[in-house]
């Protein structure tokens, strides 16, 4: 006969949800310098020059560029900085996130 101690215990039914995700998407103005959003990819968003200036181009050429996917607080922390940067060297650029 097993001892108290033995039992088997029923197994959890709980999961861990992944993090809701967001896009974070950099928008055209006519104002802001291709250089500097480059520049803030680069930075921000820890792209190397090659694909900082492919995104760069899809702003300029399509309105809006897809400048990756994060968790939300990440995603927001992203913008923030962007806004700050451009809001430090007097530019307008702007910053969204959508959900996934």
């Amino acid at each position: 006969m097993p001892s108290e101690d033995a039992r088997v215990l029923p197994r959890s039914k709980t999961r861990t949800v992944p993090p809701q995700q967001f896009r974070v998407l950099m928008h055209n103005d006519d104002y802001t310098t291709m250089e500097f959003v480059v520049q803030v990819l680069e930075a921000v968003f820890r792209k190397p020059p090659t694909e900082a200036n492919q995104i760069m181009l899809n702003i300029h050429l399509k309105g809006v560029g897809l400048c990756g996917v994060y968790p939300h607080e990440i995603a927001e922390t992203k913008v923030d900085k962007v806004h700050a940067m451009a809001r430090s060297e007097g530019f307008p650029l702007r910053c969204s996130m959508e959900q996934v």
